[in-house]
């Protein structure tokens, strides 16, 4: 089927936190499929270069640079050397994450801090590294990706599940205060997104029969179903659409 072109996006730099694989690589392959130029970053060199062979069609092509999210002082420092390869930022695509299964019993002060560090710190930094490049171009857009995950009270990820949830109070938080310089922030929240690492190890005939019974829509949700929404979330056709969490889950919430 084919994709809607949304020429507001043509030629505006794009940044994308975890971009190799999964969903950040629909991102990824999306945005530049619409003539954007795109930065993603992550620290999958090979899950990345495989994504980039597979864009050599593209035009201009998507460009990666290696960085550990975690690290703030290199975080911001990357996002300063993706500005200088593209120019100031109209969009953010605040994507990187890691739900890895844990226990309440089994985990410690950590664990706690690097699931933190890993799902929710990232996206505040990010925001305030490029959010002055929207102010001088006059507007953007911030996709952070929030999660289904918690609202309907999943078990065995308690730590991500609770940064998660603190997505939807940053992007609350921040809607008033970047509103008044027409930044848009809203939280993109997708359900049980099967991708290769979902349908690998957690989709077993339980999860089948979980998926059939809770979705209204029959089928799995895909990396692009994602894409394709934060493709409207970014373009101007969204310019009022700010503080919303967009849920892309079958009909499961």
């Amino acid at each position: 089927m084919p994709m809607t072109r949304y020429p507001s996006l043509e030629g505006r730099a794009v940044l994308i936190t975890g971009g190799a694989t999964g969903i950040g690589a629909a991102f990824v392959e999306h945005f530049a499929r619409q003539g954007a130029k795109v930065v993603f970053l992550d620290i999958d060199d090979g899950g990345a270069q495989a994504l980039l062979d597979s864009l050599h069609d593209v035009e201009p092509l998507p460009r990666y640079l290696r960085c550990d999210i975690t690290d703030i002082a290199a975080f911001q420092a990357t996002i300063v050397e993706a500005r200088e390869r593209v120019g100031p930022f109209s969009v953010l695509v605040n994507n990187a994450a890691n739900d890895a299964r844990h226990a309440l019993a089994d985990t410690g002060v950590a664990d706690f801090e690097r699931s933190v560090a890993v799902n929710l710190r990232h996206q505040y930094f990010a925001i305030q590294a490029v959010a002055p490049d929207m102010r001088a171009l006059g507007g953007g857009s911030i996709i952070c990706l929030g999660s289904t995950g918690w609202m309907i009270k999943n078990s065995g990820y308690p730590l991500y599940a609770m940064a998660k949830s603190a997505v939807h109070g940053l992007v609350n938080g921040l809607a008033r205060e970047l509103g008044h310089d027409r930044i848009r922030i809203n939280a993109l929240v997708p359900g049980w997104v099967i991708t290769e690492k979902q349908q690998r190890l957690w989709l077993d005939a339980e999860g089948e029969a979980q998926l059939r019974r809770s979705q209204c829509l029959p089928g799995y949700l895909r990396a692009d179903d994602l894409a394709r929404a934060a493709l409207f979330l970014a373009a101007d056709d969204s310019r009022m659409c700010t503080g919303q969490d967009f849920i892309v889950d079958g009909g499961w919430v």
